[in-house]
């Protein structure tokens, strides 16, 4: 098959993410497949306007808000030399691209963001938002990463239920694999620092855990808008103990999910949670808000914790139990290792590949 495939930003993008990481998995396993991939993204600061990443043609174009005119323009003209094109949204704004072609289009949707909008957007971009993620129930045909998110896109988006098809994220077990454990009592935290994410509550969180045990320290990953806000409220709860990474390599990444006792998620809302399916693949634990596709990712009491919404002290004391037990910690990490298998990038490549066949094969037909 001759694919495009519309994101935002590709896996090099200085503010890749989960959804990027989605994309390089399962396209460059389709690549070796036999299968031909263009991505169409935005361009970042020193980008090539063109470039090969294992195997995916890389066109790039303007920002964000310049990609969102120039990708239906592309789809309308270059169409006809694709078999399918797949308009992944990442990022709320769909790409329309089914407005543009007789080509079959697929939709990629990673969480709905509507209710992420209220917290993370001013008047009037929100509203406007808001009302252009609605456009998704237009799509003939759409991937959702988690049964919750294929819940939340006929529920709160009106899309019919028998257009979305689930194939779920896989992991990379050969990279995240289970590694020696840090000496002392290792928390982390892990992702875009945002301010639906609450890296605050995990600030929170980890006094509390302090209070017991003493020796436990806690390293965050990731920046984001709240970074600065984060540095202050440290300053200002007079915690000690605590490591900001800001952005790290892969290499980095694997290494502190290995070695970390404990992971904390303190998200109000998740599509899926790939981090915390790493995490576990390197058999650490998430204690987590029981939201979202995090019921999907966490087993409560098997493979990790989940705590009501807004229990800082329901997280605390689950942190603390899996830090101080470590027979229970030994036990969750080896169910949560096993559950890992259950998702793996070559499965969900394989079950793509199908979806995308059949839809041509539709087309054909």
């Amino acid at each position: 098959m001759e694919i495009l495939w519309i994101n935002h930003r590709c896996p090099r993008h200085p503010q890749a993410g989960g959804a990027e990481v989605h994309l390089l998995e399962i396209a460059k396993r389709l690549v070796k497949r036999g299968h031909e991939i263009t991505l169409l993204s935005e361009r970042y600061s020193g980008s090539p306007k063109e470039e090969v990443i294992d195997g995916i043609l890389v066109k790039r174009f303007g920002g964000k808000y310049a990609l969102h005119l120039y990708a239906p323009y592309f789809v309308l003209k270059r169409s006809e030399d694709y078999d399918v094109i797949i308009d992944d949204i990442a990022h709320a704004v769909p790409f329309f691209s089914y407005a543009f072609t007789r080509q079959p289009v697929v939709a990629i949707v990673h969480h709905v963001h509507q209710e992420v909008l209220e917290v993370e957007v001013n008047q009037p971009l929100r509203y406007i938002i808001k009302r252009a993620e609605r456009f998704i129930r237009h799509y003939k045909r759409i991937v959702a990463v988690s049964r919750t998110t294929r819940k939340d896109l006929v529920e709160k988006l009106k899309v019919p239920s028998e257009r979305v098809e689930v194939i779920y994220p896989g992991v990379d077990h050969e990279k995240y694999r289970p590694g020696e454990k840090a000496e002392r009592p290792t928390l982390l935290w892990m992702g875009r620092m945002k301010r639906y994410k609450h890296p605050d509550h995990a600030l929170r969180v980890f006094k509390l855990v302090r209070e017991v045990v003493k020796e436990a320290e806690m390293i965050m990953v990731g920046y984001g808008e709240a970074f600065p806000e984060v540095k202050k409220l440290i300053r200002e709860m007079k915690l000690s103990n605590i490591i900001l990474t800001g952005r790290i390599s892969e290499d980095e990444k694997v290494e502190l999910l290995q070695k970390s006792w404990v992971m904390l998620c303190t998200s109000e809302m998740e599509g899926w949670g790939m981090t915390i399916m790493e995490a576990a693949s390197c058999a650490t634990p998430t204690v987590a808000y029981n939201v979202g596709a995090l019921k999907e990712t966490i087993i409560n009491g098997k493979t990790g914790f989940l705590i009501r919404y807004g229990d800082i002290e329901g997280l605390a004391r689950s942190v603390t139990i899996l830090l101080e037990d470590e027979n229970l910690r030994r036990e969750i990490s080896k169910h949560a290792l096993e559950y890992s298998y259950n998702f793996d990038w070559e499965k969900s490549t394989i079950e793509f590949e199908e979806y995308l066949s059949n839809v041509v094969k539709e087309k054909g037909s």
